[in-house]
């Protein structure tokens, strides 16, 4: 259940998103939940990887090359979902970091103290 209730708000938050910002569109609500399943699988999957190959820059940049990764990773989630447009690198960044920190903060609301 929990699981379920991450993925809402991540589809939640990213869709309101892309009502802010102008360079990250999608068609529906419907693709902000496919985006929020396809960005969890990333996560899952190739994100430990970029992150194992970039742990040089990660630590030469004191962690800041984490927030380059996570855009990557916006940028394959938009390579993978046809209903989903990121208009370029720097919009993929900025989409990440308040998606990141949104979610965390919204994750943090309904969490259970576990």
């Amino acid at each position: 259940m929990n699981l379920i209730i991450r993925l809402l708000v991540t589809a939640i938050v990213a869709f309101l998103l892309t009502k802010i910002l102008p360079g990250v569109h999608f068609e529906g609500f419907a693709t902000a939940i496919i985006f929020a399943i396809v960005l969890g699988v990333l996560n899952l999957i190739v994100k430990p990887i970029l992150s194992l190959f970039g742990l040089p820059l990660t630590i030469i940049t004191l962690g800041l090359f984490a927030l380059v990764i996570n855009a990557a990773i916006i940028l394959i989630a938009d390579y993978f979902i046809d209903g989903m447009v990121v208009d370029g690198f720097w919009w993929a960044f900025i989409f990440s970091i308040l998606l990141s920190v949104i979610t965390s903060l919204a994750n943090s609301m309904f969490s259970d103290g576990d």
